[in-house]
């Protein structure tokens, strides 16, 4: 093809852009959405936001506080500004954005950066192999031969990095599950899966008559301990050792799988629902609560993107839409199922016995 020699003829051989030309602005904003990210995640490690819980400051109070150098911190506390993240006043004063106050300060029971202390130290570095985990379909983390979770709960310090990052991944769906299933129906309660136990203080702070258990491996029950006595609860929240992989499932009234379904292959998904369905009572529920993926697996890049964060982390976890979980349900007994969008990301689907 000869060269052109005008922009006309550039042009009209699609070589230039056009005025209907929506050019490469949205695909260049995903290609450079790391860093936007890390600006949040660092923010958080440095305790940006707990800091300004307390007060406003100026550049340099707030740069010596946290403890960063001069270079950058100008450009770091503006873009945290440009973000919506904090505010900066006509005097030069910084202060956190209403929802970064909210949800940021970690001295708040709302608090949701253990979460992103999960992503920024565990998850961010090993998402630049997706390529590796796609090519090889084989998982980029530390997962030994017997998977992810033995080589985790045989790190202490890992262990409650990946705690803490649940009980905070979990908490808008937990107060939205505790508000919207009708558990004065109900009298007990396990969470499969339980980690800290954060799911389940949720719900007994909603229903003072309910009895709980946490079903976790032994290393976490340390952990559970803690998080449930600090909310005084551990009269009626205890936790349940064990492996859910190997042993019956305890049974109750209402059995939660909180975000657990979702770290293992298509086997062992199925044989876990059919474990729930044969430790519920007659008329129990169970609960599923998950970042679905669409029906269409069209509109929901996070369940998408979640299901990605699988491959690379585990042996064969995947995420799902609510018409393949359903259809598991069924499989394992379920007639009854229902479906409903909790908040955010998270839907929850409820099956009876």
């Amino acid at each position: 093809m000869p060269m052109p020699t005008t922009i006309a003829e550039a042009t009209a051989l699609g070589l230039l852009a056009t005025a209907a030309d929506p050019g490469p602005d949205r695909i260049m904003e995903l290609a450079y959405g790391f860093r936007a990210a890390k600006v949040l995640l660092s923010a958080v490690e440095l305790d940006v936001f707990t800091m300004l819980a307390d007060g406003p400051r100026d550049l340099d109070s707030l740069r010596e506080q946290i403890g960063i150098s001069g270079r950058g911190a100008r450009d770091f506390f503006d873009t945290l500004v440009a973000l919506g993240l904090i505010e900066r006043d006509a005097s030069g004063y910084y202060r956190n954005a209403s929802e970064s106050d909210l949800y940021l300060d970690r001295r708040k029971p709302t608090y949701i950066g253990g979460e992103l202390d999960h992503v920024n130290l565990r998850a961010y570095p090993h998402w630049r192999l997706l390529t590796t985990a796609l090519r090889t379909g084989k998982p980029q983390s530390e997962a030994g031969p017997a998977g992810y979770f033995p080589t985790l709960h045989a790190d202490q310090a890992k262990l409650e990095l990946f705690a803490k990052g649940m009980t905070a991944g979990a908490m808008s769906a937990g107060r939205a599950i505790a508000a919207r299933f009708p558990w004065h129906q109900y009298r007990t309660v396990v969470d499969i899966g339980t980690a800290q136990g954060s799911l389940l203080v949720q719900i007994a702070q909603a229903h003072s008559h309910l009895a709980g258990a946490g079903f976790d491996l032994p290393t976490m029950q340390p952990l559970f301990d803690r998080h449930v006595q600090g909310h005084r609860l551990d009269h009626r929240l205890r936790f349940h050792a064990g492996d859910f992989l190997q042993d019956p499932l305890p049974s109750a009234d209402v059995l939660v799988f909180g975000r657990v379904l979702h770290n293992w292959d298509l086997a062992i998904k199925k044989r876990l629902l059919k474990k729930a369905y044969d430790a519920l009572p007659a008329d129990g529920a169970i609960i599923v609560f998950e970042r679905l993926i669409d029906d269409e697996r069209r509109c929901n890049a996070s369940g998408l993107l979640a299901s990605l964060h699988m491959l690379i982390m585990t042996e064969g976890g995947f995420d799902f839409s609510a018409a393949d979980c359903m259809g598991w349900m069924r499989d394992a007994g379920f007639p009854d199922l229902r479906v409903e969008s909790l908040t955010g990301a998270h839907s929850m689907i409820v099956g009876m016995k």
